[in-house]
């Protein structure tokens, strides 16, 4: 366990207010918007650690936070690296890696919105090199009392459940798992809202039975994108989208009504400098802005991208206007 909030550098608690993220102490409405910073998920250490293997240095979030003004990172990790380590590399290493990188957040300004993206770098849930599983496993237990024990009195730490809830694809060769330990019969490939719900619950218990007071992200069905049929039966939630332009412009329905009830994010977002992706962005950010929503644009490292060579390409220009505006 981190002691006494060390990595938070004073950075206030989080907690919801009506359909609003605010600041614990003070109620004061919190605006959480800032970008993804991927590779942790896959990245093997090199000689240097896990942090030189996925490239990321203090200059670089320094960059993220100060420069482009985010007050939040999403921070994508493996499940199997935290539990295990890599490569020779002790579990406790990595986990420094992710402390690491809290603290830098943390010390310019910005909250650490820790994401299980991974579960392994092993199996491929079908399609072309799919490595995003369609539900957690038990070893997602264990993992969330790790990371939430860890971080019980870090208030600049957030809990991103389990990224992209999604069916199995035709060619995934896993069966679905359930929260009780065992799995769905080998035909099914749907996951549904009333096959998530029980895994966010029992995922979400778990972090509060270590740490009651951090805010915790639950995504939607259909690689997040469908919030339809939540809230669940927790406090201190914030329910995440993932919006891409294959999932067309229906927001109300996905998670736009929602949000006029309980805290919405988008979780990710993203396109390619083409016309028709900006345009998809830039009306999707005017949406997010007219109704409060907070966001974590995908990815600064990882396609599609944010910036080249520190350099913004046009979809990350578009995000870092934002980011500069009230």
């Amino acid at each position: 366990m981190i002691m006494n909030g060390q990595l938070s550098h004073g950075l206030p608690w989080l907690t919801t207010a009506g359909n609003r993220i605010v600041n614990a102490s003070t109620g004061a409405p919190v605006l959480l918007r800032g970008l993804n910073r991927s590779g942790l998920e896959y990245s093997d250490p090199d000689e240097q650690g896990f942090l030189s293997g996925a490239g990321i240095c203090r200059a670089e979030v320094q960059a993220i936070v100060k420069e482009w003004g985010s007050n939040i990172v999403r921070l994508p990790f493996n499940q199997d690296f935290v539990l295990r380590g890599r490569n020779g590399l002790p579990p406790e290493q990595y986990q420094q890696a992710l402390d690491q990188v809290i603290a830098w957040n943390a010390m310019f300004g910005a909250y650490t919105l820790l994401d299980l993206q991974w579960l392994d770098t092993q199996r491929i849930y079908g399609g072309a090199r799919n490595f995003i599983a369609p539900l957690p496993n038990m070893e997602s237990v264990t993992l969330w009392t790790t990371i939430a024990a860890r971080y019980k009195e870090e208030p600049a730490v957030l809990y991103d459940l389990f990224t992209e809830p999604h069916d199995r694809l035709p060619d995934d060769p896993y069966l679905l798992n359930k929260e009780d330990g065992t799995t769905y019969p080998a035909g099914q490939f749907a996951v549904t809202m009333a096959m998530w719900q029980p895994w966010a619950q029992h995922l979400a218990s778990v972090i509060r039975m270590q740490n009651p007071r951090s805010l915790i992200f639950v995504s939607g069905v259909d690689w997040a994108y469908d919030l339809g049929g939540m809230p669940i039966d927790v406090s201190n939630v914030v329910y995440s989208s993932h919006v891409y332009s294959n999932k067309g412009t229906d927001w109300a329905d996905a998670f736009g009504n929602l949000a006029e009830t309980v805290p919405v994010f988008v979780g990710e977002f993203g396109g390619a400098d083409t016309s028709g992706d900006l345009d998809f962005v830039s009306k999707l950010l005017a949406y997010l802005q007219a109704r409060g929503i907070g966001w974590t644009a995908w990815s600064w490292f990882n396609d599609p991208f944010l910036v080249n060579r520190y350099a913004p390409t046009k979809f990350g220009a578009l995000v870092r206007q934002r980011l500069a505006a009230p």
